[in-house]
């Protein structure tokens, strides 16, 4: 199968999953408990005055219907107005997609390369005592919660020792201005992922190091960097590359956690208020915005890795 038919059969696989995910969010989101029009009333709500609530904003009109009219918004990429500021959902988006963008891109960034780099030179160096050493920090670093590890960082780094910004308190969305307040987010970011990453490059790079065509590329007398970096990594990483996309759906949950624990405005925190509000236009748009992320980052990791090793793909 050449690139370009399976990247068609990717992209419509894409798109259903996204309609799909729509359907589902819109489902969940009107299973939640509690009634936006009470919340609005105030603490003491009246019934005429939370019936007019539920006519202006449109929650007395058939589910279907309210699902139908979203669908049609979505398809013009209208993502709606929330039911309690008024403001179009996709000032939110933008209001708090600076502050995700930045963490999200720099963890990114960052993992790449460090987790090829762990892989690899555990990789050469099996059965070493660096092998051992990388491969028990990584298992013991895959077990510890963001939360967890966030919360340890802010009391050693944050307070007792007084190193870094516990939080971004006061900092608000110039998070690159003030490149003090990432280390410690970038830490809790980075550490699961580098762990699981580093291991399956190292699990391919040994694989490949010992197949029979780097063993044919050694008989005809190529340079072992050569070898090593030009043949066996490749195949190495195209399982990575795809772990690197998974990697991303944990990263959008994980960057909710971080921003909430370092008080970083992001989205994660406005999706977190949303909720906590019961604005469900909001609520919606930034769980299909996040289902879109992981679809087109998804759908980009498996041409990379057929580009790199279509074998590896497991072509469906």
């Amino acid at each position: 199968m050449s690139l370009g038919r399976y990247a068609v059969k990717r992209l419509a696989f894409g798109v259903i999953q996204v309609i799909a995910v729509a359907t589902v969010v819109f489902l969940l989101v009107q299973a939640l408990p509690g009634d936006a029009a009470v919340a609005l009333a105030g603490d003491d709500p009246n019934p005429e005055r939370i019936e007019q609530i539920r006519t202006v904003m449109g929650l007395d009109r058939p589910p279907l219907e309210r699902f139908g009219a979203w669908l049609w918004g979505l398809a013009h990429l209208d993502l709606g107005v929330s039911i309690v500021s008024g403001r179009p959902v996709s000032a939110f988006l933008s209001n708090g997609l600076a502050p995700t963008a930045v963490l999200a891109v720099l963890t990114l960034v960052l993992l790449v390369p460090l987790s090829v780099m762990v892989g690899v030179l555990a990789a050469l160096r099996e059965g070493s005592r660096l092998d051992r050493v990388l491969t028990s920090i990584s298992v013991g670093l895959h077990s510890i919660p963001e939360f967890a590890l966030a919360v340890v960082l802010i009391a050693l780094f944050g307070v007792q020792l007084a190193w870094l910004p516990p939080t971004a308190v006061g900092v608000g969305g110039d998070l690159l201005g003030h490149p003090e307040v990432l280390v410690l987010p970038l830490v809790v970011l980075l550490a699961r992922p580098i762990c699981s990453i580093s291991r399956l490059v190292r699990a391919g790079m040994i694989e490949a190091l010992s197949s029979d065509y780097v063993r044919h590329a050694r008989r005809l007398g190529l340079s072992v960097g050569r070898v090593r970096f030009a043949h066996a990594l490749p195949n190495a990483l195209a399982p990575a590359v795809q772990q690197v996309a998974r990697t991303t759906d944990w990263l959008l949950g994980g960057v909710i956690v971080v921003e909430a624990v370092f008080v970083i405005p992001g989205l994660g925190t406005t999706l977190v208020d949303a909720v906590a509000s019961r604005d469900l236009p909001v609520v919606q748009g930034l769980a299909v915005v996040f289902a879109v992320t992981t679809v087109a980052v998804n759908l980009i990791a498996d041409l990379v890795a057929f580009r790199l090793s279509p074998r590896a793909v497991g072509i469906r």
